[in-house]
């Protein structure tokens, strides 16, 4: 495969992605009137998946500042597919889900009033902040972890690790901040 292959799958990959994700949360394709049973454990899914991630990405950092490279590659390839699955999870619940979830609001009727954003609060503006850059990066860390994966498989490894100077962090972020952003809406979730 050459490089004009990788980046040619990865950029459709990425953009496939993120045109689907921008589909369902605008519901332009209407999910089931009812979500089935299981929907409401998809964000707790999504969040375990987040947190785990996060420990497979410090542990792997670990593995390779030691120069274990085997365990490395192994928990990158565990947390790839874990993140896959969070992925197709993500995409899945915001499919069944019809009705989208406001910070703030108590009652869940999907409109903030006044009282509820009063009693919100500063901690709205405090999750927006935290929420944007999570959704802009996310968006934005899938061809650098899809390229650093391909480098480091190849074992193109100065490929590898200028490719990583920025995935790293980035991924790393997105994971943290996808659990707080759970923690952060759960309690306004009405299923």
């Amino acid at each position: 495969m050459t490089d004009k292959f990788i980046f040619r799958f990865v950029a459709g990959v990425s953009a496939f992605v993120i045109i689907v994700v921008i589909v369902l949360n605008r519901h332009i394709i209407p999910g089931p009137a009812i979500a089935p049973a299981f929907t409401p454990y998809l964000p707790l899914l999504n969040a375990t998946l987040n947190g785990t991630c996060t420990l497979l990405l410090l542990t792997s950092l670990y593995f390779i500042r030691q120069g274990k490279i085997t365990i490395h590659k192994r928990l990158n390839i565990l947390t790839f597919c874990l993140s896959s699955i969070f992925l197709l999870s993500y995409i899945l619940f915001h499919y069944l889900m019809r009705k989208d979830t406001l910070y703030g609001d108590i009652n869940g009727d999907g409109v903030l009033s006044a009282s509820e954003r009063a009693a919100a609060g500063g901690l709205r503006t405090l999750y927006l902040c935290i929420l944007v850059p999570h959704i802009i990066l996310a968006a934005g860390v899938l061809p650098l972890i899809l390229l650093s994966f391909y480098r480091g498989l190849q074992m193109q490894v100065e490929k590898h690790k200028k490719l990583v100077r920025w995935a790293f962090p980035i991924w790393l972020y997105v994971t943290i901040t996808g659990v707080i952003v759970y923690l952060m809406i759960s309690p306004y979730y009405h299923f």
